[in-house]
């Protein structure tokens, strides 16, 4: 197989997120790929302004590199019990596009402040992605709990379990996307 096309999507749109951080850490353990990190950068979903100037030019570069990828992996911040309201407008603009997740490999992580990791939030994620059918891994959680203290200056993930469960999320993804 050729080097293989990962796209990663992160729910914060800081720069410096550890949400960033935590999806440079899963291409590190990837290894040989070609990696592209998607702008979510977006207008708010809205019916009047789809229907006035069709699905802006950035929503459709999302969809078309979501299409053009072999396997996607999406680490996002919990924000108030739930998925940022960055990656849900992003998912509810892609939506109206041809879906570009059917039968995509997908791999979600979270980094958050709180001490549980982001564990509601990859819960309501899971539910959105479900009506677009991509074939979604079901572990092993990468929930990075109180993040700012997870990665070193060099943006390195910290902590055993922290390695170990990304380590396998990525052996996951990986054998997903040889079948």
């Amino acid at each position: 197989m050729s080097t293989p096309n990962l796209l990663g999507i992160s729910g914060s749109l800081r720069a410096g997120s550890t949400n960033r951080k935590l999806l440079r850490a899963a291409v590190q353990e990837f290894g040989d790929v070609s990696y592209t990190e998607a702008d979510l950068n977006f207008p708010l979903y809205d019916g009047d302004l789809e229907a006035e100037k069709g699905v802006p030019a950035e929503v459709q570069t999302l969809s078309d590199q979501i299409r053009a990828a072999n396997a996607v992996l999406i680490s996002t911040p919990e924000y108030n019990k739930g998925i940022s309201g960055v990656l849900k407008n992003a998912l509810d603009w892609v939506s109206r596009t041809q879906n570009p997740w059917a039968d995509k490999p997908v791999a979600i992580m979270s980094a958050t402040a709180g001490r549980a990791g982001g564990e509601r939030t990859q819960v309501m994620l899971r539910m959105c992605l479900f009506t677009f059918r991509p074939r979604l891994l079901q572990g092993p959680e990468v929930l990075v709990a109180a993040s700012s203290d997870a990665f070193d200056e060099n943006g390195k993930l910290l902590g055993d379990m922290n390695q170990k469960t990304l380590a396998d999320l990525i052996a996951a993804l990986k054998s997903e996307m040889a079948r």
